[in-house]
């Protein structure tokens, strides 16, 4: 009898470490770093003693430390930039919500920088059958590199936006980690407008059966930005679930996007449902949209596996219906990213954060504010 070796688990295994050194310089040929100006952000890849540290203001449920090296948590950096953050980070922005606890409103951690060039780390922990909101709002006035640790304990249910919303100047460079406890939920959203180099790589993992996770992501970029989102979704449990939904418009000569979406299932995580999808909106000739959407099955014993990317302009019928109703050009370009946008944003959860962002994305399309209040009167 002729027994069939399996391949091995991980065919392209990376390295995860706390040691700077275990990681080599990116040259920009490594497929992790292939889209990204390396010769741009370099100067994370190197320990900064003048680096200063992100804080936040300390509250109920938010407090700043010391950090502990030693003692810094489960997840460990997957690339040097992350790496040399971990160690460089002086001080550590933590949110904590006990077990058994529900907070009504949500908790809003508003980041600062110390100095021009910043190392941060904040780490968001959710305790077992609690219940919360949770948003980021990045300094966009400095260049931080840094890591958002989400935890989520067992039967817990976490609502969490990162919101990137500022200057088109600075560089930004965070890792979201995120576990998910037994059959626990969490909702992830990411809305990038601001930033000159923005990176993002949000992941996932599970602690447990019966965990979910969605993650949404909204971006626009114009003016020469570089906005670039990886995410990482490894089901190792059985009979958990994810979905995926990232949407972005984007104009202007030189202005790149990049999405890369990468879901593993092994071997052990039987009965999975997980799909992923991406959409881009060109709204010009000038930009340049990549997304790479990746699905990798270790096991056949799914529920549903699926994924996918589409990059395209503006629909000439849709255009042609609003400005056959009387509605100028302009507005109803306007109109047309709006809705682009409405999809993603109204899974938020929470009819504020979507219509703060819509508002906002309507701002830097140039819609008129009357225009935009009616819209939200009849949203």
């Amino acid at each position: 009898m002729t027994t069939l070796q399996a391949p091995p688990t991980d065919l392209a295994p990376v390295v995860i470490s706390a040691r700077i050194d275990d990681f080599a310089v990116p040259h920009g040929r490594e497929e992790e770093w292939r889209f990204t100006p390396i010769g741009e952000i370099a100067g994370f890849f190197e320990p900064d003693p003048a680096a200063g540290a992100v804080i936040a203001e300390d509250s109920s449920f938010v407090t700043v430390v010391d950090m502990d090296h030693d003692n810094a948590g489960r997840w460990l950096p997957v690339d040097r930039a992350a790496a040399v953050a971990r160690a460089g980070a002086p001080r550590v922005v933590r949110v904590r919500v006990p077990d058994d606890t529900v907070v009504e409103e949500p908790i809003v951690v508003t980041l600062s920088g110390e100095a021009a060039r910043n190392h941060a780390h904040v780490e968001v922990r959710l305790g077992r059958h609690s219940k919360a909101t949770v948003v980021v709002a990045h300094d966009l006035a400095v260049d931080v590199s840094g890591a958002l640790v989400t935890e989520i304990g067992d039967g817990a249910h976490l609502t969490m936006l990162s919101v990137m919303d500022g200057p088109a100047t600075s560089v930004q460079l965070w890792h979201w980690p995120v576990r998910v406890g037994r059959d626990a939920t969490f909702i992830g959203s990411t809305v990038t407008i601001g930033g000159r180099i923005v990176r993002m790589l949000p992941s996932v993992t599970y602690d447990g059966p019966g965990g979910s996770a969605t993650l949404l992501g909204a971006f626009l970029a114009d003016g020469g930005q570089f906005i670039e989102h990886r995410i990482l979704v490894e089901h190792v449990a059985p009979h958990c679930t994810s979905s995926v939904i990232y949407k972005g418009a984007l104009e202007g000569a030189g202005t790149h996007t990049v999405w890369v979406g990468d879901v593993v299932v092994r071997r052990d995580a039987v009965g999975t449902d997980t799909y992923e999808m991406n959409r881009n909106l060109l709204l010009d000739d000038g930009a340049r949209a990549d997304s790479v959407p990746n699905l990798e099955l270790e096991t056949g014993d799914i529920a549903s596996a699926g994924h996918a990317s589409a990059t395209g302009r503006f629909d000439d019928q849709q255009l042609f219906y609003l400005q056959s109703r009387g509605i100028p050009e302009k507005v109803a370009r306007q109109l047309v990213v709006r809705g682009f946008f409405v999809d993603v944003l109204s899974r938020l959860g929470s009819a504020h954060w979507r219509d703060t962002v819509l508002a906002r994305i309507a701002q830097r399309l140039g819609m008129d504010p009357e225009l935009e209040s009616s819209l939200e009167e009849t949203a």
